[in-house]
């Protein structure tokens, strides 16, 4: 017998991990009708408006981030509230909320460090694909179990999430702006304003201009920083930097050739490569901020005397060392006055059933940020 209350949606499930490519021939991503629960205590039922995707999906698709599978994927969403759980009191039904891919529970010691280090029950949550609070909402119509992508599942109609998941926005905000909020812009723009903190009178490079990358560019650039840079290995990134509003654009190679010493340097490509790209060019007495996620038995190779003899600083930040809830307003708040035309990043709309073929696109490197909108 199901649960009162449960729903049928369609979403897009990740039932093999490390499919052989193409992806849309192997088709890994099967777009299937599921079962959805309501939402249990301090959760929100929210109807998923638009969904963009990200190498942290594509991660999982080709098994670099190993998880359970099955899994509906997603996490880069923003919907509108359907249905409120018991004790969620500050949401209000029919209202526009952002889902943040890291919950943060607000009690431990990875939340009490203002976004330095993730919470660790979110962290957890996250990694045994459940919500938050430790329950699974989602199941085949046959009764078998699917696991949630990052507390959010956002491949699909609808998605049950944990409140701590989600931060509410204004109905300007468009949808497909909305959900960009909650990743790439979070990520990227976080590693500028957060660790990275640049003055007017500072030379900024983003190494790695994919969505988190170009996000960290738009987002240097609201901040009339002395000079943007923008460097990657394709053309196409190079030239769609340049139309963004970069001052200068380079592969890592003409980069290195060329002598810029920014001071302040994000690695956004998530490479080892382009980690040791992002540290040689950093100026003596800079910083380089490291936000892309390698595999993790990928390595870099440094020199320490470098560190020591420049007196160099390097950060990790992990989801742009954000708190959601802090810093998703701060970024609604500049698209809004015009200086964070985050629109710019969406490469194309796409239908849910086209999620095999957008992940090939995707892993080749020729799209900044694809969009699913639901109707």
């Amino acid at each position: 017998m199901g649960i009162e209350g449960t729903r049928s949606i369609r979403g897009a499930v990740l039932e093999t991990m490390g499919a052989e490519r193409p992806y849309a021939r192997s088709r890994p991503v099967a777009v299937r009708d599921l079962e959805l629960d309501p939402p249990g205590p301090g959760e929100i039922l929210v109807r998923i408006e638009a969904a963009s995707l990200c190498h942290s999906d594509l991660s999982v698709v080709n098994g670099s981030r190993v998880r359970p599978l099955p899994m509906l994927l997603g996490h880069e969403a923003a919907g509108r509230v359907e249905e409120l759980g018991d004790g969620v009191q500050d949401l209000s039904v029919g209202q526009r909320v952002v889902m943040a891919f890291l919950p943060r529970c607000g009690d431990c010691a990875g939340c009490r460090t203002d976004g330095k280090m993730p919470c660790i029950p979110g962290s957890a949550a996250n990694n045994a694909g459940t919500l938050l609070g430790g329950g699974m909402r989602l199941r085949y119509p046959d009764g078998g179990e699917v696991r949630h992508h990052l507390g959010v599942s956002g491949f699909a109609t609808h998605a049950v999430v944990n409140r701590k998941s989600v931060v509410p926005v204004e109905d300007d905000i468009p949808p497909q702006v909305a959900a960009l909020l909650g990743c790439a812009v979070l990520t990227g723009g976080g590693a500028v304003l957060n660790p990275a903190r640049p003055g007017r009178d500072d030379d900024v490079a983003i190494v790695g201009l994919g969505g988190v990358g170009m996000a960290a560019l738009l987002t240097a650039l609201s901040l009339d920083v002395r000079t943007v840079i923008g460097i990657d290995a394709l053309p196409e990134k190079l030239i769609r930097a340049k139309e963004l509003g970069a001052d200068a654009v380079y592969t890592p190679q003409e980069a290195i050739e060329a002598g810029i010493r920014p001071a302040l340097v994000i690695e956004a490509a998530g490479h080892p490569r382009a980690f040791e790209t992002a540290v040689r060019i950093t100026a003596p007495g800079g910083t380089t901020v490291t936000v892309g996620l390698p595999g993790p038995d990928q390595t870099s190779e440094i020199t320490p005397l470098t560190l020591t003899a420049e007196a160099r600083t390097i950060i990790g930040s992990y989801l742009g060392s954000a708190v959601p809830a802090r810093d998703i307003p701060v970024y609604a708040q500049l698209w809004r006055e015009g200086k964070l035309p985050v629109e710019e990043l969406v490469s194309s709309t796409i239908a849910l059933e086209d999620i095999n073929a957008a992940m090939d696109t995707l892993a080749d490197g020729h799209a900044i940020r694809q969009v699913i909108l639901f109707d």
